[in-house]
């Protein structure tokens, strides 16, 4: 059962922004690690951003550090990711997920999954 649901992609071009965001009903994976995930055709899902519970730490990607943002706001249950200066491979399905413990590092802490969000950048 999907909890998490992503919004936000599209197609843009390249150096343009685009703001992802991801919500969660009710007080499901409030208080929660979250993150952005990536999955290009052809290649395995990876760690694009994660966050802690309080927002106070985050982690990124060295592809995406200086141009993209992760943040959540808990009263809404909602987590962002601002990407800017998007580039053509940044190409990708993007999803959010929640973990279910307190890691929040590593692709494999997480498991809770949206259903994705296409994010196209090409000129």
């Amino acid at each position: 059962q999907v909890q998490l649901v992503e919004s936000g992609g599209g197609l843009v071009q390249p150096g343009d922004s685009l703001r992802l965001s991801c919500a969660a009903p009710k007080n499901i994976f409030r208080w929660s690690p979250k993150g952005w995930f990536r999955q290009a055709p052809g290649k395995e899902r990876e760690l694009v951003a994660t966050i802690t519970p309080s927002g106070d730490q985050t982690n990124y990607a060295d592809s995406v550090k200086c141009r993209f943002t992760i943040s959540r706001d808990n009263a809404k249950n909602t987590v962002y990711l601002q990407m800017n200066s998007l580039k053509p491979e940044d190409r990708a399905v993007y999803y959010c997920a929640a973990a279910y413990g307190s890691a929040w590092k590593s692709v494999s802490d997480f498991g809770a999954w949206g259903q994705g969000t296409q994010v196209t950048v090409s000129s």
